[in-house]
């Protein structure tokens, strides 16, 4: 916005009169009109999302389970989710759209003040009286003075009429605003910006709206994950629509596909769904390795918070292998994961999206949040307080693959049930497994490596295990065959021992 100071017009420069003796010129003064019309804009509140803003999940610990528990890596949690922070799905369930925010706030910013300055003031200057003075008699001296002064004046007078003149040429439009230049030049944005990253990684990154046979459903996020149109995302968001519902993806230019879910990992919260009819000119995401990712790294999350697509926000890698226990709050089997922690703004509709590194590999699928009670808004759903948990994409990548190959996931197990009991000193194996079953199952990876009911696990590899959905949560980092080093307490002493990865097919 300019602002244009108009002035009153200046006459012309007067002729030199001759110098006044015994009456002095009396004062004038001018004034110029202050500007006016100066307008003050008032920021556009917040547009509340034409879809449905997606559920809220309350991951709130519930009572530990009366038998201590599932087997360690069969993803039978019961209700208790043990040590750690309780994720909280960022999407997936029903939920209104938020409450519209007041139109009276924020409030208007105070219209700037455009100062002009007085009008021109002059002491005897243009537009000051002159009156002729009677004529004196006086000698030489007398005429000298004048003459003196008269040729001062003539000098003053030629050099307001020549500033006046310069002035008048250069206002060709009646103004003295002086434009500032109208471009500093091409905008380029090198590899590696948060810009140009993000430019990249949009046309790879869809909304997913998911509906239930009976309506229900909510809004998530996804990425491509092939050329045969394959979309990756979090259970959560399209667990609704896994029995006869509907699946729809859209792209940031509008365009819109049906899908289908492929299939889901409720235990990883991991999902695939394919794209009817998938257009050719589909570009992956590159995936990243996320076990190379250090405490600090920039991370960039892309996601449709409240139903906002298309939003990217940034943060940083704040923690490792956080151990996190998920769940949608209605009783169902939680989701477990040793999740990378960032500090990106993460919200309900980021579920499923990518979280990227400053080079645009996917090194996470944002999960859920940490969230307090009361989750603004009015509405009691969560918000972003900077504790975002996302899976990491070697785990994902692994489970999209398998589910890929075969729709079902696959899960590593010790073959042994745990207490999901909150405590700091390790993962129990129970007396006695879910459903009356043997805490240890027998012939399992857990019987051969010699462990036993009652034995305490305080470490998988180098990973510290503070608690049953710790030691589940790093299990499923893992394959099924794969080697680990388990440390565990046995009547008060410490003991070592390797163990082979079994597996168990579903979620079931």
């Amino acid at each position: 916005m300019s602002t244009e100071n108009e002035g009153t017009a200046v006459p012309p420069a007067p002729p030199v009169p001759p110098v006044p003796v015994d009456a002095p010129a009396a004062s004038a003064h001018q004034e110029r009109p202050a500007p006016d019309g100066v307008t003050s804009t008032t920021p556009i509140p917040p547009v509340p999302p034409s879809a449905p803003g997606a559920a809220q999940d309350h991951g709130a610990p519930g009572t530990p389970a009366p038998h201590g528990g599932p087997p360690a890596g069969h993803g039978s949690p019961g209700h208790g989710y043990g040590h750690g922070p309780q994720g909280v799905p960022a999407s997936g369930g029903p939920a209104g759209p938020p409450s519209p925010p007041d139109a009276s706030w924020p409030p208007p910013p105070a219209p700037p003040s455009y100062g002009d300055g007085g009008a021109g003031h002059g002491s005897g200057g243009w537009g000051s009286s002159y009156q002729q003075p009677a004529p004196k008699s006086g000698g030489g001296r007398g005429r000298l003075l004048a003459a003196v002064l008269a040729a001062a004046l003539v000098a003053g007078g030629a050099g307001g009429g020549l500033g006046y003149t310069l002035a008048k040429e250069n206002d060709a439009g009646g103004s003295t605003t002086v434009s500032a230049a109208t471009s500093g030049g091409d905008i380029k944005r090198e590899p590696g910006t948060v810009a140009a990253v993000a430019a990249k990684a949009l046309p790879s990154t869809v909304t997913i709206e998911a509906e239930s046979s009976s309506g229900e459903g909510g809004t998530g996020t996804g990425f491509v994950f092939d050329t045969q149109g394959h979309i990756v995302t979090n259970n959560h968001v399209v667990a609704e629509a896994v029995d006869g519902g509907k699946v729809s993806v859209t792209f940031p230019n509008g365009k819109k596909y049906d899908a289908e879910v492929v299939g889901n990992a409720q235990g990883y919260d991991v999902a695939v769904v394919k794209l009817d009819d998938a257009p050719s000119d589909l570009k992956p995401l590159p995936l990243g390795n996320s076990d190379e990712v250090a405490v600090g790294d920039s991370t960039i999350a892309i996601g449709a918070p409240f139903g906002l697509s298309n939003t990217v926000t940034t943060g940083i890698i704040s923690a490792k292998n956080r151990p996190v226990a998920s769940s949608d709050g209605t009783g169902s089997q939680a989701s477990y994961m040793s999740a990378l922690q960032t500090d990106a703004s993460i919200n309900p509709g980021n579920s499923g999206g990518p979280l990227l590194d400053a080079q645009g590999n996917v090194i996470g699928i944002n999960s859920a949040i940490q969230s307090t009670s009361n989750g603004g808004f009015g509405t009691g759903q969560a918000g972003s307080i900077g504790l975002g948990f996302a899976i990491p994409i070697n785990q994902a990548k692994y489970v999209a693959q398998e589910l890929i190959r075969t729709g079902k996931p696959v899960y590593a197990k010790i073959g042994a049930s745990v207490s999901l009991e909150e405590t700091s000193g390790g993962a129990k194996i129970t007396e006695q497994g879910a459903g009356g079953s043997e805490a240890v199952e027998a012939g399992g990876p857990a019987a051969k490596a010699g462990l036993k009911p009652g034995d305490v696990i305080t470490k998988l590899d180098d990973r510290v295990i503070d608690s049953g959905p710790t030691l589940i949560g790093e299990i499923w980092t893992h394959k099924p065959g794969d080697e680990v080093t388990i440390t565990y307490e046995r009547g008060g002493k410490e003991r070592t021992t390797e163990l082979t990865l079994g597996s168990r097919v579903g979620d079931s």
